[in-house]
């Protein structure tokens, strides 16, 4: 299967931070990698892939951009620290105003993957043709929302298992990120790292993947009756103790919940609950209702890890790009 040969050609970890330092550019390429140093949970953190193709032929985007530009290594002072200087992931989590402080770059915490269980058939042709320095593990939601369901199981209308069948037997070309479109939501919190900063009055997320900043207002005002369909919908939050209530509609339905293309409709609502646990975690909780494509309401849970001392890196879909033409061979 020519999608199964994509994903594997482009899961290949290629060049990290530090072979193009001395170069003075930051070339992130197919797919885009990079290496940032790590406390705590993890010394050295795994090779990053961002526009992965995980079974869906998802664009590879290139960038080249200065490295001054970035900052990858700046201490934060407001990160408490270690005896030794490291930051401590495990103290307890900052506050604005009473409330837990969200703020930080944050990237999903990874799963090991059973692909016979999320690609049945087409786990063993996958296995034959992926590179043996895959990442070991990854997020599982990113290759199927409906990860932790079983066939039985599957909330997808008829509509929706039409459309799941139709994009997979595209072999994923017509993925938004593809045509430098955005991921959306949930899909751009688990292939990249991402910025959430933190007001009284709102949280913006700055996203290092091709897609425009969401905005979660905490102002106490309701969500839109009649909004315009937008790629990230509109937010608006709430706090519940320490936990953060965010509800978005008005969501466009061109977007993909995951890489095998599981669809969503402008009646997609979605409910994310943030709590974090200390300064170097946070639980998320994720609950999709989309009564078009969908029977019923699901729940997805993941875990989300800071990473200390760095910033998120600036993208730009078609700079540099080198992959589009040979989606299509």
């Amino acid at each position: 299967m020519r999608l199964l040969t994509r994903c594997a050609v482009l899961l290949r970890p290629d060049r990290s931070l530090a072979h193009v330092r001395s170069s003075g550019l930051i070339a992130l390429e197919a797919p885009r990698q990079r290496r940032r140093r790590l406390t705590g949970d993890d010394v050295t953190r795994r090779p990053d892939w961002i526009h992965a193709v995980l079974m869906s032929g998802l664009l590879a985007t290139a960038l080249a951009a200065p490295l001054s530009a970035q900052w990858l290594s700046y201490r934060d002072s407001t990160i408490p620290r270690t005896k030794d200087g490291k930051p401590d992931l495990t103290a307890p989590a900052p506050r604005l105003d009473g409330k837990p402080d969200l703020s930080g770059v944050w990237e999903v915490v990874p799963d090991k993957i059973d692909f016979a269980q999320l690609l049945g058939p087409a786990a063993a042709e996958f296995a034959a043709t992926a590179p043996t320095d895959l990442p070991p593990a990854i997020s599982k939601y990113v290759l199927n929302i409906m990860a932790d369901l079983k066939p039985e199981e599957d909330p997808s209308r008829p509509e929706a298992k039409a459309l799941l069948q139709q994009r997979m037997a595209g072999f994923g070309k017509d993925i938004p990120t593809s045509h430098c479109q955005p991921g959306g939501v949930p899909f751009s919190t688990l292939i990249a790292p991402f910025k959430m900063v933190q007001t009284p009055r709102q949280i913006v997320m700055l996203l290092e993947d091709n897609n425009p900043p969401r905005q979660i207002y905490l102002d106490g005002r309701k969500l839109p009756d009649d909004p315009w369909p937008s790629w990230m919908g509109y937010s608006s939050g709430r706090w519940e103790g320490d936990t953060l209530v965010a509800e978005t509609h008005g969501f466009n339905n061109r977007s993909w919940l995951d890489g095998i293309g599981h669809p969503r409709s402008e009646a997609m609502r979605v409910v994310e609950r943030f709590h974090r646990r200390d300064v170097g975690h946070m639980d998320v909780e994720m609950t999709f209702d989309d009564p078009k494509m969908y029977t019923r309401a699901f729940t997805i849970k993941f875990g989300l890890r800071l990473i200390p001392d760095t910033d998120v890196l600036e993208s730009i879909c078609a700079e540099n790009e080198k992959d589009r033409v040979h989606l299509d061979r």
